[in-house]
């Protein structure tokens, strides 16, 4: 059985990398850490752009123990917790756990930073306006 897809479309060339992306993010649905994604609204007065604002949940992480990369149009960010020793637990509810949480972004956008407060870590990400270029395509004519 064939498998039709969104950009089967004879009229969508070049949407093949698209298609694989889409692919890679639906399998990695891991739910953790948490996360919501958030528009915040031009601020006039700062003269701050509309922004994006991933933040992760990442309580018991430090600074040292994350990591935010950018990787082609990628956004990646991971967790790896160190362990401190021996310790004696009577009873261990918080798991050290490693993570990773791909974020796919679209051409332009631009990581502005990331910061780490309360156990939330904020990554801000912008869209400049690109643009618009229209460009004339001669018609040669062969006789």
């Amino acid at each position: 059985m064939s498998r039709t897809t969104p950009f089967a479309s004879p009229l969508l060339l070049g949407f093949d990398t698209m298609e694989k992306t889409l692919e890679r993010i639906s399998k990695a649905s891991d739910g953790y850490p948490p996360y919501n994604i958030e528009r915040m609204q031009a601020d006039r007065l700062s003269g701050e752009p509309e922004r994006l604002r991933i933040t992760l949940a990442v309580a018991g992480f430090s600074e040292d123990e994350l990591d935010v990369t950018t990787e082609e149009n990628q956004l990646l960010i991971r967790g790896r917790q160190i362990e401190q020793g021996e310790r004696d637990y009577l009873y261990r509810g918080i798991a050290a756990r490693q993570f990773q949480r791909v974020f796919a972004l679209a051409d332009g956008m631009q990581v502005l930073g990331a910061v780490l407060k309360n156990g939330l870590l904020s990554v801000d990400l912008i869209r400049p306006e690109p643009d618009r270029i229209v460009k004339k395509i001669n018609i040669s004519v062969s006789q």
